[in-house]
């Protein structure tokens, strides 16, 4: 009976030494995940891969910019109209004609004097044509104001606008006097008669 007794009670003690071992166990295993959980932060099971989430920000960057990128360039194109590289273009050589018009009425007075114009109204009637033909040079416009006053009594139709618009066409003065009613060996003489007045006028300054 004693022997019996002292049989329960170890085995009593073996169950719970083999409890109280199953239970330390678990305990650090549970220890184990969380500081593992806690350390790895972004690594955690239920989070994004590594890297995914700046890619993410890029593309929801790129979604948020699209009105003020692609849409907002393509609007700024569509509202530029004179601002146009094109536009600019035109108006960048008009500016640069201009200011050459000016240095050359300083310099040579006489361009004007020697047609009874006053300097400033010939200044203003070549940034009027510029505006129209930005590429008129100003000694295109002095010539075709010269022409119309040597051949416009005999030729009415032969006025400084239409010498300007035959210009601005891509014509030559000559072709455009030409087509103007005279002949070639006329068109050659007037031309060839007006050089030489500008020329004069150029020396006198």
């Amino acid at each position: 009976m004693g022997h019996k007794k002292l049989s329960a009670i170890g085995a009593i003690f073996v169950s719970l030494a083999f409890v109280i071992a199953m239970g330390t166990t678990a305990a650090a295993q549970g220890r184990g995940r969380g500081a593992g959980g806690g350390g790895g932060g972004g690594a955690s099971p239920g989070g994004p891969p590594s890297g995914v989430g700046v890619d993410r920000g890029i593309g929801r960057s790129s979604d948020a910019s699209a009105g003020r990128a692609d849409a907002g360039r393509g609007n700024a194109s569509d509202r530029s109209n004179g601002r146009s590289d094109a536009g600019l273009e035109r108006a960048r050589m008009a500016s640069n004609n201009l200011k050459a018009a000016d240095d050359d009425l300083r310099k040579h007075p006489n361009l004007a004097n020697d047609m009874h114009v006053n300097a400033n109204d010939l200044r203003a009637g070549y940034k009027a044509a510029l505006a129209v033909n930005p590429n008129l040079k100003f000694g295109q416009f002095v010539a075709a104001t010269r022409l119309a006053r040597n051949l416009g009594r005999r030729n009415p139709n032969i006025t400084r606008a239409a010498i300007l618009a035959g210009l601005a066409n891509g014509d030559s003065i000559g072709k455009t006097l030409q087509n103007l009613g005279l002949s070639k060996d006329q068109a050659k003489s007037a031309t060839r008669r007006v050089d030489e007045e500008i020329k004069e006028s150029k020396r006198k300054s």
